[in-house]
């Protein structure tokens, strides 16, 4: 599953991480990626751990990805905000790409790419939140597509992309790989805004390892969050 939790406030414009968790635990989903997470990030999450405290409350491994760090004490936490991932199977190896190409003009980017342990197999997840502006959007695209197309383990790219279905920059990259909407979902796959959501932002793309069985837009609580989450299930050899 892939959801933009918009640092755990809502549409109603309160804060209740609760509310995310629950959403993660009805979904039944074993790897889930996270957008917009803060980490002792400011007042607007209490400071508050986020991912760690999702990780602890559900009962998952997790790993996080920065996109945007400050320090302002040697002795305080770094105040950091980017994408996150909670996995039921173990992760074995977790890294950030960052993606500031113009660092300290625009929003800084990142990348969590992990490996995941099922069975005997490996399993690489990324999780990413690509920028609104295009040129940096298509060169953030471009990159993906370099880093992860020889990967010979099945591969899982997910995220909130900001891009259109038919862009140019979707049909770069599902000439690599697949669109989980495009094979499974009906309808227009329509993930933001949460309430009378009018545009698809958030995908899974997977490598051609996957067979895809089914996706759907979960909708029981499109308060929680600006985005609705994306969830779908796999098989894969």
């Amino acid at each position: 599953m892939t959801f933009n939790i918009h640092h755990g406030r809502g549409r109603d414009k309160q804060l209740d991480l609760n509310r995310i968790a629950e959403i993660i635990a009805g979904s039944g989903a074993d790897i889930i990626g996270l957008n917009e997470v803060d980490k002792y990030f400011s007042k607007r999450s209490d400071n508050q751990d986020q991912i760690g405290w999702l990780a602890k409350q559900l009962n998952m491994q997790h790993a996080f990805s920065p996109s945007l760090s400050l320090r302002f004490k040697k002795t305080a936490p770094a105040r950091q905000y980017g994408n996150a991932l909670l996995s039921r199977y173990p992760i074995v190896n977790a890294k950030s790409h960052l993606l500031n190409i113009l660092p300290g003009i625009v929003e800084g980017r990142s990348i969590l790419e992990a490996t995941l342990q099922i069975n005997e197999k490996c399993l690489k997840i990324n999780v990413t939140h690509l920028s609104l502006n295009p040129i940096l959007h298509r060169k953030q695209t471009n990159f993906m597509i370099n880093q992860f197309i020889n990967s010979s383990d099945p591969t899982i790219i997910m995220g909130d992309w900001n891009m259109k279905p038919e862009s140019r920059d979707w049909r770069k990259i599902t000439h690599e790989f697949q669109d989980a909407w495009n094979i499974a979902g009906k309808g227009a796959g329509f993930t933001y805004p949460s309430l009378r959501p009018r545009s698809r932002l958030d995908y899974l793309f997977v490598s051609p390892h996957f067979r895809v069985i089914n996706v759907d837009i979960i909708t029981n609580n499109p308060k929680a969050s600006d985005h609705l989450p994306l969830k779908a299930t796999f098989s894969f050899c």
